[in-house]
Parts: C-alpha cells; sequence; structure tokens
C-alpha cells in the first residue's frame, strides 16, 4: 500500500490454482485492454533505487567492465540481508531461492545426462564460468571495500548465485527509450513488484505496458472469472525457458518451440555427397556466417536467410565458387520473403533434391546428440516419445526428469518432422 501500487479489485494473488507457486487469478470477469495493475516508478527495485545507489554510482567505472546485471545484484546482496531495508515486504516473499530450480542448482551429472543434446548444459557452463569470476574479479574486491554495506561472509557466491538465478527468473527490462541516455548500457534488469507475480505462457492474455511514471499491467484479450492470468516474457522455446526461468511448458503447448543445429552438421553431412572444394567453401562460410546455428520451429526455418546462404555455398559448383570469392559476394536473387516461405515446412519438401538431402543429414546429426549410443530412433520407437505417452511412467518422473523431457522432446518432434518433410 504504502508504495502506492493499484490493483484491480476483478484479480487477486495467490498460490492456489495457479501454475506455479504465485500466480494471479481472475475474481471476475475481465475485458479486452483493462488495466489489471499499476506499479508507480519508485515502487520498483533497480540500482538507483538501493541504499547502495551513491556507493554504485561511485564504483561505476569499476562496474563498466562486468555485466549490466551486477549493479543490480550487488544492490539485492545488501537488500536481502539488511533487516531494515525498504524493500523487506517485498523480497520476503522470496524467503527460499532453493525453490527456483534453473538448471545451474542441478549436478553436472543430471544436467549432462538429462539434458544432452538440448543446449542447456553448456549455456550453463558458461554463465557458473562467469558468475564465478564476476564475483572474484569485481563483485568480492568491492564488498570487501565497503564492510558499512556487505560482508563476505555473508554476502557469499552461493547467495550471489542464488540471486543471479532470481533476477534471471523475476527480472524485466524496460523498453522506454526516453530513458536510454547515449552512454548508459542498455536497459539494466529491474525487479518489479506484482508484475513478477504472474506466470508466462506462449498463449498469454496479459503483457506490460511502459510509460515515464508507471508501468501496467494489461489484459490482451477477455479474461473468465477463475482464470489464470498470464503474462509472457517473450517468444521463447522450452530450452531458454528452462535454463533463464526454471520452469517449460508441457509438451505440445510451447507454440515457439526451437531446435538449434548446428552449421557444422551442414558440412558433415555434406561430405556424404561429392560437392566440390567443401574445406574451402566452409572456410568461408565461418567467415560469412560465423558459427551460428541453424534455428528451426514448427513452422520451419526461423534463420532462413542463413540457411539460404549455406546451402547455396556447399552446392555451387566449381566456376560459381570462384567466381563469388573474386566477386566477395554474390547478387542476392531472391527477396527474403521467398527464402521463408522455400524454408518453411510447406516449401522444404519443394525444394532441390540436395538441399533436402542437407537438411535431412543435418537433421539426423542433431537427433543423435541426444544418446549416449548416438542412434537415431525411428520417431515411432523413439523411447522420449513412448515415455510422453505412457501416463503411469511419467506420472513417476522427478519435476526435473518431467522438464528435461519437455524441451527434448519438444525439440526432437521438430527434427523428427523435418526428417519427414525433406525424406
Amino acid at each position: 500500500g504504502q508504495i502506492g501500487l493499484e490493483l484491480n479489485e476483478k484479480v487477486c494473488v495467490g498460490l492456489e490454482g495457479t501454475v506455479a507457486e504465485y500466480g494471479m487469478l481472475a475474481k471476475e470477469d475481465i475485458d479486452e485492454r483493462e488495466v489489471l495493475f499499476t506499479v508507480p516508478r519508485k515502487a520498483i527495485l533497480h540500482q538507483e533505487s538501493s541504499k547502495v545507489s551513491g556507493v554504485l554510482d561511485k564504483e561505476k567505472i569499476t562496474l563498466d567492465s562486468a555485466s549490466s546485471w551486477v549493479p543490480l545484484l550487488l544492490a539485492l546482496l545488501h537488500e536481502y540481508t539488511s533487516p531494515q531495508s525498504f524493500w523487506r515486504p517485498y523480497l520476503s516473499l522470496w524467503n527460499d531461492f532453493r525453490k527456483l530450480d534453473h538448471p545451474m542448482f542441478w549436478s553436472k551429472e543430471e544436467r549432462d545426462t538429462l539434458l544432452k543434446g538440448t543446449g542447456i548444459p553448456e549455456a550453463v557452463n558458461t554463465d557458473l564460468d562467469k558468475i564465478h569470476k564476476e564475483y572474484s574479479d569485481v563483485v568480492l574486491p568491492l564488498i570487501t571495500k565497503y564492510s558499512e554495506y556487505w560482508t563476505p561472509n555473508i554476502h557469499t557466491l552461493d547467495l550471489y548465485t542464488n540471486l543471479v538465478a532470481f533476477v534471471m527468473a523475476y527480472r524485466l527490462e524496460d523498453d522506454d527509450e526516453d530513458e536510454d541516455e547515449e552512454d548508459k548500457a542498455p536497459n539494466p534488469p529491474m525487479m518489479v513488484p506484482m508484475a513478477d507475480m504472474l506466470n508466462h505462457v506462449a498463449n498469454h492474455n496479459a503483457q506490460l505496458e511502459f510509460t515515464p511514471e508507471s508501468l501496467k499491467m494489461v489484459s490482451i484479450r477477455p479474461i473468465c472469472k477463475g482464470e489464470e492470468v498470464f503474462n509472457t516474457y517473450g517468444q521463447m522455446a522450452n530450452w531458454q525457458l528452462l535454463h533463464m526461468y526454471g520452469f517449460t511448458e508441457p509438451f505440445p503447448s510451447n507454440s515457439n518451440d526451437t531446435v538449434d543445429i548446428p552449421v557444422s552438421n551442414f558440412f558433415t553431412a555434406a561430405r556424404d555427397f561429392e560437392l566440390s572444394l567443401l574445406d574451402e567453401k566452409w572456410r568461408l562460410l565461418n567467415q560469412i556466417e560465423g558459427n551460428d546455428a541453424i534455428i528451426f520451429g514448427n513452422q520451419g526455418c526461423l534463420t532462413d536467410s542463413t540457411l539460404n546462404t549455406v546451402l547455396k555455398v556447399f552446392c555451387m559448383s566449381q566456376e560459381e565458387f570462384l567466381d563469388l570469392k573474386e566477386n566477395e559476394g554474390w547478387e542476392e536473387d531472391n527477396d527474403e520473403e521467398d527464402t521463408a516461405t522455400a524454408l518453411s515446412n510447406e516449401g522444404l519438401p519443394k525444394l532441390k533434391t540436395i538441399w533436402k538431402k542437407l537438411i535431412h543429414g543435418a537433421a539426423r546429426l542433431t537427433l543423435s546428440c541426444y544418446t549416449e549410443s548416438n542412434e537415431v530412433a525411428e520417431e515411432k520407437d523413439d523411447p522420449d516419445k513412448m515415455l510422453m505417452e505412457d501416463k503411469k511412467s511419467l506420472a513417476k518422473l522427478s519435476s526435473r526428469q518431467q522438464r528435461a523431457l519437455h524441451v527434448r522432446y519438444g525439440q526432437k518432434s521438430i527434427l523428427h518432422k523435418l526428417l519427414e518433410l525433406t525424406n
């Protein structure tokens, strides 16, 4: 109340009837474009609204080398452990961060077995290295210097890591351009009371709108009494949701699911066909496209111009390729819409045979990464598919096993579909 947060009386927050922990429910029918709550800017916890904002400002240069999250994390370290904190009522809702179950809290063995092939173990290893390095190089020296605000034996690496997961799961980034001065890093994250109570689904019914004075949660379609109010964190595949937020949408409800096929898998697949100058083509592709992955979603390829380039270069005749190298590029002959259509699920079966074979080969190689044996089962024999269809066995899985299954199976079903379309 004291911070001026306004809540529409048609909604309430609670633990009952929601998909996970806290959530917001409609107590009455809600129309489209109704404001569900308003959070004034002064009620938002960020680096400048914390008691340690002075120190963070003074140490700006030291902090510039770190990620844009570090100032907020330093503020949270102080506010979370200070009994006098203005933010105590808000932060006390999260008295146990161990409930956050991001893969970074799983054992390495669990990640490597349950999430093999999904891309998450590699992403988590990168995160953990970065967190350790940032804590020892930036955070620890700073908190040691300002002992009136922080104590190294309370503000440990362990607490810091927990707060990173908290920020990952509940942060919001302001999309308000006016506040963005030239020299400021792009929109540092902030913690928004009430907004972080809402759960996410791809098929959401509310979204956050920013104004200079406040943030408003607005319904984007009618919501019926008893329905949960869902926000969106953006178009997130299940592997991103699990990595960043610690949850997944049960298969097949996540319409934004995707799978990455490494460009190197197209190169490996190309070796089976007598394509000329393959190694030189691969070197050139690495220069123009880098080593990004090709991303496929439920409707086809989402990085169609990259895939178009990769396929085009691998399949060039010797003459065309030498010509390409001499002219340092080619004329883009087809427009983007055509490429997107050609590489969508509708277009894939109509592609040239060699292009289909390369996509097919790369998809098979990607599928082989999910198992120790590198075997690719037919879709009907896929153990994950059998598990998904066996309600009894499914119910026996732990929460981690279930979420990992949703990620794996969502990715594999996109790959199986791709095999079918390019057969």
